[in-house]
């Protein structure tokens, strides 16, 4: 299939510069025989990758963020001589943990919000950063290896953390993710998405068509922009700005006939 061809299929500017990149990277380690690989991806870049290196029939690489279920990773290519254990031989160099460790007095205080503001504060651009898994005690932030040291200092200058202890791991030493989960109900005309949406953005349901038209909305990993696209049983609908939520029980109909689901929401 013509590379170039496909390109031109993409409607958007910062699509076709993202996918441009991708190929750079992927001639560059076919040319030089070594990995090669981009700055970190949101789920919607993560998507559109995956979907344009299908078409071209590309397999030899990989998306990797550390956790099976990070929103954010790297795109790794590789040559056709690697294996899966010359890979894992290599995450630990591109990719690092900035730990914060927070004082006593500060345990509990910080949200996620706060450390992406910090990171933002000091100057570094977002795709240098993964994921930002936060805990009672502090955080860890999922970075590439070069942008490591750099970082950590200039997150040692912030007031905010200046009571806290800030260190360079191995991904080996990632702290288990603590998941928090809230159950609610929500009760809906339709299991189509732009009613779930609505719902779970507390919004109407013309701005959560707004809201898939701005491709923020994902099932399962996937970006899905239909409003009539049908939810079902298990689905993890993720909302850019607004959480990850799961069908996880149709719990039945209202004598209007609207539909009671159960939902659990990642907080």
């Amino acid at each position: 299939m013509n590379k170039e061809q496909v390109l031109k299929e993409y409607k958007k500017q910062e699509d076709r510069i993202l996918l441009s990149q991708v190929l750079d990277k992927l001639e560059m380690s076919k040319k030089k025989e070594k990995l090669e690989y981009t700055d970190f991806l949101d789920m919607y870049q993560i998507s559109i990758v995956k979907n344009f290196l299908t078409r071209l029939e590309i397999s030899n690489y990989v998306l990797y963020g550390i956790n099976e279920d990070s929103e954010r990773k790297i795109l790794i290519f590789y040559p056709e001589k690697y294996n899966e254990q010359m890979l894992e031989k290599n995450y630990n160099k591109i990719l690092k943990i900035i730990r914060i460790n927070l004082s006593k007095e500060d345990e509990g205080k910080f949200t996620h919000r706060n450390y992406l503001g910090g990171i933002v504060k000091v100057g570094m651009n977002r795709e240098k950063v993964g994921d930002i898994l936060v805990g009672e005690n502090g955080a860890d932030i999922i970075v590439k290896s070069e942008t490591a040291e750099i970082l950590a200092k200039e997150l040692e200058t912030l007031t905010r953390f200046q009571n806290s202890q800030i260190v360079i791991e191995d991904i080996s030493n990632l702290r288990k993710k603590e998941i928090k989960i809230e159950k609610i109900d929500i009760i809906v005309p339709s299991l189509r998405l732009d009613n779930i949406v609505s719902d779970l953005a507390k919004t109407s349901r013309s701005k959560a068509v707004q809201i898939l038209n701005q491709e923020r909305v994902f099932i399962n990993g996937q970006n899905e922009t239909k409003p009539a696209k049908n939810v079902k049983l298990g689905d993890i609908i993720t909302i850019r700005g607004k959480g990850r939520f799961v069908i996880k029980e149709i719990k039945g109909t209202t004598r209007s006939g609207r539909t009671i689901l159960v939902i659990e929401k990642f907080i």
